[in-house]
């Protein structure tokens, strides 16, 4: 029972009811610590004083250094809206050329030759782990809405995924889900820097949510991850959205700074950094550089990566994107940016992983499921023989297609960070990585984003940031492909040149687009699901987006205040 509660004392002559203060139930937190999440009895078992004063004393160390680094995001973005461009930083040169390599590769994780990825999801967590992959990266960023109740019991997954314990009882099929005897790695995904932790407020302001997420996860699972999966090393992570080394510089210290709270080894802490920024193309040894000791490598993040482009160069009309199907790995840009990472990567000693696979099966169409899976065979064999030493895959159903890919060209090999040296990538220069995508623009491309888009944000606002879409599991990557190549379109009024329309895209056509659209949604969800779903929300959300006149930085940190939920701060009170 939570509140004041009433009950009989004998006081000598009658019974007479009278108040029995107690306190009502609450987080217990460490001074200055705030929750102000619903408070749920398994959630407090992750939110113990102990963990929040981990969190606490690391958003106190590092929040100044956080702050500066965004800043210089908005110095970097003002420079490209005036006309610069990314480049390499003359005064890191000697980075760049030096002859240094990175830690070894922990055994554990020395072939990672496909890897799933996926939400924090308990189900997920299971499926993903006995999926046959090598590796499982649990997702607290573009596949999981942030909502309070996804974040704990995300926790609460990865603690009794890491401790062996995790079930699942799909009470729909009447089957419980378990852990097989051999399970993928686990590495673990925190949010990307610029994003808060509204339902934890620390000294008075939003926590950073990265530091939440690697804080509560690393702290109550270090211990028994490196007895277990780790052999010794660990836990194991990937890091989004960077754009400068400055910020994997924070994230070492970061690393350093937990190996030493708790007692163990420098160096224990591993992480892969994802490329998904054209400004971190340019910083790729520098990124490696930085977290020598804490690192196992870089991975193409191709999806966020063209978001990227479009929005780094947001202030140059003559960079319009083609549909976005038609910007793919054979578009020189994406190639150049692939092969520099190969060769950077096996050149400092660390693995270079490959993008992802977003197809899902087909389930009622085997023509089209044996077509899409084709096409993922060809995009494995791609990057297996450009030099990849692995790849990523969005479904389990993927998993033995995209391994035989990869055991057929390397056989026994754990990875080709020896053997795929890809040297003639050294030439690359700064033009081949900023090439202009070459393709045309469609009024079914406009339609395409603006379907996807809205689809997708209807289904964060209500809880799902991995959501099946027209035969592809999508993230908040494709939705922000999609956000921005609509703004840009809009912005510079392109010409619709593929399709023989000749139109140019402005609100009046996108305003008819999303009300056909909207109508198209309607008739595929069915109208129940329409009705109960946030479509309209999320059209408001989404032609906002796609229509001011200064291009928002992120999607997901718009939307962000439609997800968080402040509960009343519980306190002691009497009758």
């Amino acid at each position: 029972m939570n509140g004041v509660g009433t009950g009989s004392y004998y006081t000598g002559a009658t019974a007479v009811p009278v108040a029995k203060p107690f306190l009502m139930a609450g987080y217990d937190a460490p001074e200055g610590v705030e929750i102000r999440g619903r408070y749920d009895g398994e959630f407090a078992k992750i939110l113990t004083r102990d963990a929040l004063n981990f969190v606490a004393q690391l958003q106190r160390e590092f929040k100044q250094r956080v702050r500066y680094a965004l800043e210089c995001r908005k110095e970097a973005k003002k420079r490209y809206n005036d006309g610069s461009a990314p480049g390499f930083d003359p005064a890191t040169k000697n980075i760049r050329e030096g002859d240094w390599v990175c830690a070894a590769v922990p055994p554990a994780v020395a072939d990672r030759k496909v890897e799933i990825t996926g939400p924090v999801e308990r189900k997920m967590v299971i499926n993903a782990l006995n999926s046959g992959a090598k590796v499982f990266m649990a997702d607290f960023e573009d596949a999981l809405s942030p909502s309070w109740e996804n974040l704990m019991n995300g926790h609460i997954n990865l603690k009794d995924a890491v401790n062996g314990t995790i079930s699942f009882h799909d009470k729909a099929r009447n089957r419980v889900y378990k852990l097989n005897d051999q399970i993928a790695k686990l590495f673990v995904r925190p949010r990307g820097w610029h994003l808060p932790e509204s339902h934890i407020f620390i000294d008075g302001e939003p926590a950073t949510a990265c530091l939440v997420d690697f804080g509560l996860y690393f702290f109550h699972n270090y211990a028994p991850f490196r007895r277990g999966q780790g052999a010794g090393f660990g836990p194991f992570f990937y890091l989004p959205k960077m754009e400068h080394s400055r910020e994997a510089k924070i994230w070492n210290c970061v690393f350093e700074k937990a190996e030493k709270m708790v007692g163990i080894e420098r160096g224990s802490i591993r992480a892969t950094v994802l490329i998904e920024t054209l400004p971190a193309a340019f910083q790729m040894d520098e990124i490696l550089y930085e977290l020598r000791d804490h690192s196992v490598g870089l991975n193409c993040g191709r999806w966020d990566y063209i978001f990227s482009y479009v929005k780094t160069f947001q202030g140059h009309p003559d960079r319009l994107l083609p549909d976005r199907f038609l910007v793919g790995m054979g578009q020189h840009f994406m190639k150049s940016y692939s092969d520099r990472l190969i060769w950077t990567c096996h050149r400092r000693g660390v693995h270079a992983m490959g993008g992802m696979a977003a197809q899902i099966p087909i389930k009622d169409d085997k023509e089209a499921n044996e077509a899409a899976l084709d096409l993922v065979k060809k995009d494995k064999l791609r990057e297996v023989r450009a030099g990849h030493d692995g790849t990523w895959a969005a479904h389990p159903g993927l998993i033995p297609a995209c391994m035989e890919v990869f055991n057929n060209t390397m056989g026994n090999s754990p990875n080709q960070i020896k053997t795929a040296k890809r040297e003639e990538a050294a030439n690359l220069t700064e033009e081949d990585l900023l090439q202009r995508p070459r393709g045309v623009r469609t009024m079914e491309g406009l339609r395409l984003n603006t379907r996807v888009g809205i689809q997708y944000l209807a289904a964060w606002l209500t809880g799902s940031g991995s959501v099946p879409l027209y035969n592809l599991m999508e993230d908040a990557a494709t939705a922000e492909i999609s956000r921005v190549q609509n703004w840009q379109w809009l912005k510079y009024g392109a010409e619709l040149n593929g399709d023989g329309l000749g139109v140019r895209v402005n609100k009046e056509l996108f305003g008819r687009v999303v009300e056909e659209e909207m109508a198209r949604i309607e008739k595929e969800v069915g109208k129940e699901k329409y009705k109960k779903g946030m479509y309209k929300e999320a059209s408001k959300i989404f032609t906002r987006q796609c229509t001011t006149s200064t291009l928002d930085d992120f999607l997901t940190l718009d939307a962000y205040n439609n997800i968080v939920v402040h509960h009343p701060k519980l306190t002691q009170s009497r009758l």
